[in-house]
Order: structure tokens, then C-alpha cells, then sequence
């Protein structure tokens, strides 16, 4: 926290700054377009009598393979049908609904064995629980999903689903799932939620539709709290299968949390404004402006405008209803802007809100000032539409300069390159030890049997068993020392991303997002026409500036996309297609073959940004490297775009060409990202020397004559004084009138310490003499002389310690000088 930070515990009154968050308007509109089945009234299972549904029972495929098996399940069926037919209905399912079973989850059985027990019918509680399921096997009725997910989700309901309602439609399944995970506990639990939409919806595996498994997961996520990819394995075995429409999304990962594109009302309405007026002028500014943005920038319009302009006004104006402003309520707002408020968990547990400046606010001014300036014009044009809104703008121009903010941000980008680069060597060697040793880890429990304990890089683990497979050879979980359960398979996987990450960033110098966007289709290579040589290049798709371009692929750079490629193949060689979710546009991109991209819970996804961020953190960790004030040292992915071009530029390539390479619109944009250093500068001034030193007079550069040779030779023979040598510059006369104890140029020779001490002692006597005979101004001059004296000797002892330390064996200037220059005479002309 820095000194301009304010912590304060009462909450800002602007915290609360999205009262309808967006997080979710993705699945609704996907809810929307795929809606799930209804389960009707009745249907013809439903409908027969409590004989034809034991007679049903009896014949295959319900009936069990175990005979006493069968017969309690078909006496059980008959007590729970006696039990239904006492409810109002003319299906069996009519009867359910009408009953308390639906809405008391496992407490039914309670209410149906008071009723038998009330008419001397002895059956227990599990009795009941096997004959429901054979019931539910015969789709005689059809509990609501939400029942099922919290009653039906044993071994034995998903064993008897697979074999009496679908085997055929489970195998087809099993065949598109990978080797061991049909079994595991991945398997296992998609297993359970497709037996439960059996048995809510009717019909077969092929019947199920997009609407069903969305159903089932906003229950299993809302009542259920199952979140996570692993529980969404089920819907992409059922999209391998070809029976969903070809729009339906690849996969339910990540669907409830993602927002997707949204109206600009509802960009508007999530801040919650209070004068209807405001918001409309709000989203019919936004409106005209959409055509020309795009999404991710009318977003952050929507945030200026509504949140940081109106909420802000009206949270602390209450009933403001014009954008015309009092000078005081206008410099109060841009004073609020100026900071903003964050919450920071503290290490009791207690929540604090901590003030900082803001960084953006030019930006943010400069929104509401285009706003402003906007109504005002299109007023002109349309007065009936704009006329009534538009007012003074409360922002000068002068208050929008980036002057300012350009050049502190640029020293801040500046200052962290420079602190970066020099590191960059130790951070790329730190994550390809951590992928040795990700690596070495992996290979030593693959070789260990189940349950077995090994040791590895000095670590002792004991092999555990997997969710991701039913065979425990072939886990790669572990329990380390401590009891924590580690898995070296995802392990390695991360130490590889993150490698691979932090090679693709250095050599390539792209983006977080267009590295993730990278595909094998951007790998491809131009012939020379002259030579015919193969140049590889890679093609990076277009991003923030929707402009494609190539870069050059060095030896380096292929060995990095090589080890990828080769990584993310599957059985058949190919490179699996994948959907990505574009955080910027908030859209879906189409399937294609992503290089960054691993199988986690059964499924293949693109890595999210989060993992590549947290690889980054890792690797920080294992090299122990620290910024300038001893703190860890932080690398974020855009560093790496800034240290590739400093990099660039200071060996050689020019700029415009650099400009391409990055994708910048401006030159300038480019030489932003250079980083200025201390070297540049002196060299610049050296040049400037050199370049005023052919403008000065040519005489000032002549040969010396052999006077003026002797005289400066004869200087250094005029600074040997009786204690050292005078270290007075050339042509410079004595300022101390030769007093050369009291002088600072004075260095005094190490064997002239008898002397020195004889000086001490004569001048302690002499003061003395002066104080007897009351000369007080001779004894004022002596002391100074004796303190000079004093701190000479100080500087000989503080020589002779250092020239006693140990001999490293380094030679000194004395030991490796080739030749002795022996000076001429003083008198007669200088020689050679």
C-alpha cells in the first residue's frame, strides 16, 4: 500500500457498482433458444394399470437377471403403486405429482410406509427405494430433474438404467469416450446425470435434447452447487453422437459465468439509475454510437457513462434531473473521480476498503466530455430528439490533456522493462528446470504401482487413485509427506503451458489473446521466387487492431511450436477442433485447431489466460527473483511484448519494420514500447562532444611544442611533496600556500607514517606551549593543523586494512603491466 493510499472502514457510498450483473446472460439466451422438454400429464406407460405395469416388469428388459432381485423389486413396485392409487389422477404420474413425494425428496418413503403400515403391509424403507427404481426404469412416472439430482444419484440407478431402459445408446457412448474414463469417477458421474434425464424426460439416450442437459445443470448448479467442467463431460458425449442441431455449442464449460453480447439497455440497467429520463438519453447515446464501436468499447462506455458519470451524481445529488451542472456539483464530481475505492481482505478475515488514485480519470473525462460535445451537435440537427438534453459541458479541454498521463505512464512502462529484461534469461531457465522437474516427477509415478511409495527429486509421494481413470496404474495423483493430494499429470501439464507461454511471448513479442488464437492454420511458409528456399512463417490473427500479420519464424520459435504441435495431436494425428470464448467480444469463436489447447475433465478446451497468468506466477516462484526493492518480481504476459521490442530496436531493427511485427497502427505506438535506457543517453552526449569538438578552434588540437611538453611533465614532478604526492590538476597553482597536512589533495605515502606521527606529536607540544604562554590564536591554527593530522593517520590505517586482505589470486595492475615508461629529463627537449 503506498502513501497516497487512504484505508478507511465505513464503505463508499458508490461501492455497490452493479446491482443486475450481466455474469449469466450468455446461458439465459442459450436457455431461451434451446428450451427443454415438457413432461406431459400422461403417455401411454403412464396410463396402464397397476397389473399391465407388473406384467411389464416381468419381461425383459426390465425384468433383473437376479431372480430374488427381480422379486423384490416387483413386490416393492406393487406396495408403492397400492400407495400411489389412494391420490387423485388418471395417470400414475397425475397420482405422483398429486402426492407428497415430489416435494419431501427422501422423506417419501416415511409417508408411504406409514400408509402400508397403517393397512398391515410389512416392506423397509430400502425395499421401497428398489422398487421406485424399477418403476422409473419402466417410465411409469417421471419425477421433476431436481428431485432426481438429490435422490437418485447411486450406483445402482445408473447400472439399472444402462442395462433395462438404453444399453444400446450407453455403448455408443462408451465407444466415444476416451480409454479408462468410462469407468472412472468422471465417467461414472456423467453416467449418473444422463440415467436421471432418462428418467425426468422418457425416452432414450437419442431423444435427450440441448434444453434437457441445460435444465439439469442450472439445477445441479443452483440447488446442487456442482460446479465445474468435469460435471459438463456428459453433454460432450452426447454432442460426439450427431444428434444435436449443428448451433448448439460445442460444450456447457463455462457457459453460466460467461455473459456474452447483451443489449445496450442492459448494459444500462445493470447500474440501476434512478431518473428514467437520464437512462434513456443514456442508451439512445449508446445506440448511435454501436455501429461504429466495437463491443468491448461500447462496454466500457456503457461502465463511463452510466456508472462513473450518472450513478455518481445521483448517488451523492439525490434528485438531479439534468446534465446542465453547478459548478460546484461539477468540480465535486471530477474530485470523486480522481480516487477509487477497492475492497482488500485482510489477514483477520475482515474486509477493508482501500482508496487509490485513479489512473484513467484523463480517459474517463474525456467519455463524458465527447458526450456532452455530441448532444450538443446532433441538438443542431435534431433539436426535437437532442434540444432538451443538451447543456454546457462541465470539462474544459485543458482537463483532458494526455500530455501528462502519456509521459508518467511511459516512465512506469519504462521502469518495469528495464527491471525485466536483465531477468529474462533466469525466468526462461527457471521454466525449463520446472518442466525437467514437472517432467521427472510424471516418469516416476508412472513407473510406481498402485498405492506404492517412491521418492523423487528428493520428495517421498504415494501413488493415489484418479478421477480421470478406472485403472490405479495408470493415475499420476499422489500423496506428498504432508497429505495433500498432488496430481503430477496436471502438474506437467501446467509446467509445459507455461513454458511453452513464456517462449512463444519472448520470440513472437503477440498478445495474450492472439497467442491463445494462434492455430496450426497460422503455421505456414513463403517460397523465396529468386532462390526457391522455404521461409516458415507464422501468421497471427487479427486482434485489437483487426489486422493480420506474419512473422518470421526462427530456429528457436520452431522448436517451441514443434514441441506444441506435437503435444496436442490425438490418436489419429490431427489437431482437435475447438471452440474458444472471446473475453473482448463476448462471443463464441468457430471450432478450429488451437495450438494452446489440453483435455481436462474428458474434454478438449482452449487454456484460459487464468492458467497462462498462474504458470507465469509459478515460474516467478521457483526462480526467486526480486524487483529493486526486494519485493518478488511480477511479469505480466504484456511485458514480454515490450521487452521483445526494446530488444528489437536497440539491436538493430528498425522501427517501422518493428511497427509491422507488432501490429501498431502508429509508429509511435512502437517507440512507446522501447524502453529508454542510461547507455542511450550517454552515448548520445558523447557523440554531441565529439560532433561540438570539430566546431572548436583547430589550434586547441595542435601538437604540443616541446616547452609546453616539459612543463607538464615537470607538473607531476612539482606534486612529490616530503609526506605523499599532491593530486593538484595540471596548470593549477597551491590554494593552501604549500600547508599540506591541512590539505585534502594530499596522499600520503604509507611510509611516511613516522613522519606523520612526529608532525602529531611536535604540533600536541607546540599547542600546549601556546596555552602556557595564552597565544590562543596560534593554539586555534595548531589544533586545526593537528586534526588534519589525525585524519591522515585515519586514512593510512583505513589503506593498510584493506591491503591486508586475503589474496585471491587476481593480479594486480603492477603484476600484468607489459612495459615501464621511463619519463625524459626536466631540462633539454623531451625524447623518446
Amino acid at each position: 500500500m503506498t502513501a497516497r493510499e487512504q484505508i478507511t472502514r465505513k464503505p463508499d457510498r458508490l461501492s455497490p457498482t452493479a446491482t443486475a450483473p450481466l455474469k449469466g446472460a450468455a446461458w439465459k439466451a442459450l436457455t431461451a433458444k434451446f428450451p427443454a422438454r415438457t413432461v406431459p400429464d400422461s403417455w401411454p406407460a403412464s396410463t396402464h394399470s397397476a397389473e399391465e405395469v407388473l406384467e411389464r416388469l416381468d419381461r425383459p428388459p426390465l425384468r433383473a437377471a437376479n431372480m430374488s432381485t427381480h422379486c423384490a423389486r416387483r413386490l416393492a413396485a406393487r406396495h408403492i403403486l397400492a400407495w400411489l392409487e389412494s391420490f387423485p389422477g388418471e395417470s400414475w404420474h397425475q397420482r405422483w405429482s398429486a402426492s407428497s413425494a415430489h416435494r419431501m425428496g427422501s422423506r417419501w418413503r416415511t409417508e408411504a410406509l406409514a400408509w402400508l403400515h397403517a393397512r398391515n403391509v410389512n416392506v423397509r424403507e430400502e425395499e421401497l427405494r428398489s422398487g421406485l427404481l424399477a418403476l422409473l426404469c419402466a417410465d411409469v412416472f417421471r419425477p421433476d430433474l431436481g428431485w432426481l439430482s438429490e435422490n437418485c444419484r447411486r450406483l445402482h440407478w445408473r447400472i439399472a438404467m444402462t442395462v433395462h431402459r438404453d444399453p444400446d445408446g450407453f455403448r455408443r457412448l462408451e465407444e466415444l469416450a476416451d480409454s479408462g474414463l468410462w469407468d472412472a469417477t468422471l465417467g461414472l458421474r456423467a453416467r449418473n446425470q444422463l440415467a436421471i434425464l432418462l428418467m425426468a424426460k422418457g425416452g432414450v439416450i437419442n431423444d435427450i435434447t440441448v434444453g434437457d442437459c441445460l435444465e439439469l445443470r442450472e439445477i445441479e448448479i443452483k440447488t446442487l452447487s456442482l460446479k465445474g467442467g468435469g460435471h459438463s463431460l456428459f453433454y460432450s458425449l452426447l454432442k460426439g453422437l450427431g444428434t444435436f442441431p449443428g448451433d448448439a455449442p460445442a460444450t456447457l464449460r463455462g457457459m453460466t459465468v460467461h455473459t456474452g453480447q447483451v443489449g445496450v439497455g442492459q448494459l444500462v440497467d445493470r447500474y440501476s439509475l434512478q431518473f428514467g429520463p437520464a437512462r434513456d438519453v443514456i442508451v439512445d447515446y449508446l445506440s448511435e454510437r454501436q455501429p461504429v464501436m466495437d463491443y468491448t468499447s461500447l462496454e466500457n462506455l456503457s461502465r463511463v457513462l452510466a456508472l462513473h458519470f450518472w450513478k455518481n451524481l445521483e448517488l451523492h445529488n439525490p434528485g438531479i434531473e439534468s446534465f446542465h451542472l453547478t459548478p460546484e456539483v461539477a468540480a465535486a464530481w471530477k474530485h470523486r473521480l480522481q480516487t477509487k475505492t477497492a475492497q482488500r481482505k485482510q489477514p483477520d478475515g475482515s474486509v477493508i476498503d482501500v482508496v487509490s488514485p485513479r489512473r484513467n480519470v484523463v480517459q474517463l473525462m474525456s467519455l463524458v466530455r465527447a458526450f456532452y460535445l455530441d448532444i450538443a451537435q446532433w441538438a443542431a440537427e435534431d433539436p426535437s430528439r437532442w434540444g432538451v438534453w443538451a447543456a454546457p459541458c462541465p470539462i474544459s479541454q485543458a482537463e483532458c490533456t494526455h500530455k501528462k498521463h502519456i509521459s508518467h505512464r511511459k516512465a512506469r512502462m519504462d521502469q518495469r522493462t528495464r527491471e525485466r529484461l536483465p531477468a529474462l534469461p533466469t525466468l526462461v531457465a527457471a521454466a525449463d528446470k520446472q518442466l525437467k522437474n514437472a517432467r521427472i516427477r510424471l516418469d516416476a509415478v508412472r513407473a510406481a504401482q498402485a498405492r506404492q511409495s517412491f521418492t523423487v527429486l528428493g520428495e517421498v509421494f504415494a501413488k493415489a487413485t484418479s478421477s480421470t481413470s478406472a485403472n490405479p496404474e495408470s493415475s499420476t495423483m499422489v500423496t506428498d509427506a504432508a497429505g495433500r493430494r498432488r496430481d503430477l499429470g496436471q502438474a506437467e501439464k501446467r509446467a509445459f503451458w507455461s513454458w511453452a507461454a513464456v517462449e512463444f511471448f519472448r520470440h513472437t513479442g503477440v498478445r495474450i489473446e492472439e497467442m491463445l488464437e494462434t492455430s496450426h492454420h497460422s503455421i505456414t511458409q513463403y517460397t523465396l521466387p529468386g532462390t526457391g528456399e522455404l521461409i516458415p512463417l507464422l501468421q497471427i490473427a487479427p486482434s485489437k487492431t483487426d489486422e493480420e500479420r506474419l512473422l518470421v519464424v526462427g530456429p528457436e520459435l520452431a522448436d517451441v511450436l514443434s514441441a506444441i504441435v506435437c503435444r496436442v495431436r490425438d490418436s489419429t494425428g490431427a489437431i482437435p477442433l475447438v471452440e474458444s470464448y472471446d473475453m473482448f467480444e463476448k462471443t463464441w469463436n468457430p471450432p478450429m485447431p488451437l495450438l494452446f489447447q489440453w483435455r481436462s475433465g474428458g474434454q478438449d478446451r482452449r487454456i484460459s489466460e487464468s492458467l497462462i497468468r498462474r504458470g507465469l506466477t509459478e515460474i516467478l516462484q521457483e526462480s526467486g527473483l526480486t524487483d529493486a526493492a526486494g519485493e518478488p518480481l511480477h511479469y505480466q504476459p504484456h511485458d514480454f511484448r515490450r521487452i521483445f521490442t526494446t530488444e528489437a530496436i536497440m539491436n538493430g531493427m528498425p522501427p517501422h519494420i518493428a511497427q509491422l511485427i507488432l501490429g501498431h497502427k502508429d509508429i509511435g505506438t512502437t517507440m512507446g514500447y522501447k524502453a529508454v535506457y542510461p547507455e542511450e543517453a550517454i552515448n548520445g552526449h558523447r557523440a554531441f562532444i565529439a560532433r561540438r569538438r570539430e566546431l572548436r578552434p583547430s589550434e586547441e588540437y595542435r601538437a604540443p611544442t616541446d616547452v609546453e611538453w616539459d612543463e607538464f611533465l615537470g607538473h607531476f614532478e612539482r606534486r612529490k611533496v616530503a609526506l605523499g604526492d599532491c593530486g593538484r590538476a595540471y596548470g593549477t597553482s597551491c590554494q593552501h600556500e604549500h600547508s599540506c597536512v591541512r590539505c585534502p589533495l594530499l596522499r600520503v605515502d604509507p611510509a611516511q607514517r613516522p613522519r606523520l606521527q612526529e608532525i602529531q606529536e611536535n604540533l600536541t607540544a607546540r599547542i600546549d606551549e601556546a596555552e602556557r604562554e595564552g597565544w590562543l590564536g596560534e593554539a586555534e591554527g595548531l589544533r586545526v593543523s593537528l586534526a588534519a593530522t589525525n585524519a591522515k593517520l585515519a586514512q593510512l590505517g583505513e589503506r593498510t586494512r584493506r591491503a591486508a586482505t586475503i589474496n585471491l589470486g587476481i593480479p594486480t595492475f603492477r603484476e600484468i603491466v607489459g612495459r615501464t615508461a621511463t619519463l625524459p629529463a626536466l631540462k633539454g627537449p623531451a625524447t623518446e
